[in-house]
């Protein structure tokens, strides 16, 4: 599978990611987890960003569990959201201005309506490694994101996988 910018998106333990997602029985509701809504909206403040979200990266599709600056929303498309991209890499994923991306200048996010510029995602990792989803921030201003901040995404990250973990 790519996403819209033509980059492979499916990680070497894709099927085994999958189980442990699912696993969790996270995606088995459509109501926002409460503990992650406060995680989003402290992120959101932290950051000085106007979205902040919790993702689930499914087969086909990425959830939002929870949300800050920006409703609720129905699954997107795996291959639209940069979630895809963030559950790949172990360390922070960041575009501190989408314009200057070139593999981003296909997604609608970037170039449509939306206009996203600023892109921030620690990802949601299990005990045993697995990338299940990302703690994500968004914004329609580019910003510079520095390595002390992505320690603190990545910390609030921990957070969210604690409590995803003691089920």
């Amino acid at each position: 599978m790519e996403n819209t910018f033509g980059i492979p998106i499916l990680p070497d333990n894709e099927e085994e990611r999958l189980a442990k997602l699912r696993s969790y029985h996270l995606l088995d509701t459509h109501k926002e987890f409460g503990p992650f809504k406060h995680i989003a909206s402290m992120a959101a403040r932290m950051f000085n960003v106007p979205i902040a979200l919790v993702n689930l990266v499914d087969s086909n599709s990425v959830h939002t569990l929870a949300s800050a600056g920006i409703e609720l929303a129905e699954p997107v498309p795996r291959g639209t959201s940069l979630c895809s991209l963030a559950v790949l890499r172990e360390d922070v994923t960041v575009f501190e201005n989408a314009l200057q991306e070139p593999c981003l200048l296909a997604n609608p996010m970037v170039t449509g309506e939306f206009g996203l510029r600023f892109y921030a995602a620690a990802p949601l990792t299990t005990s045993d490694g697995f990338n299940i989803g990302a703690l994500c921030l968004v914004d329609q201003e580019p910003r510079v994101f520095t390595e002390a901040e992505q320690r603190i995404l990545e910390n609030l990250a921990a957070i969210i996988m604690e409590d995803v973990q003691k089920g």
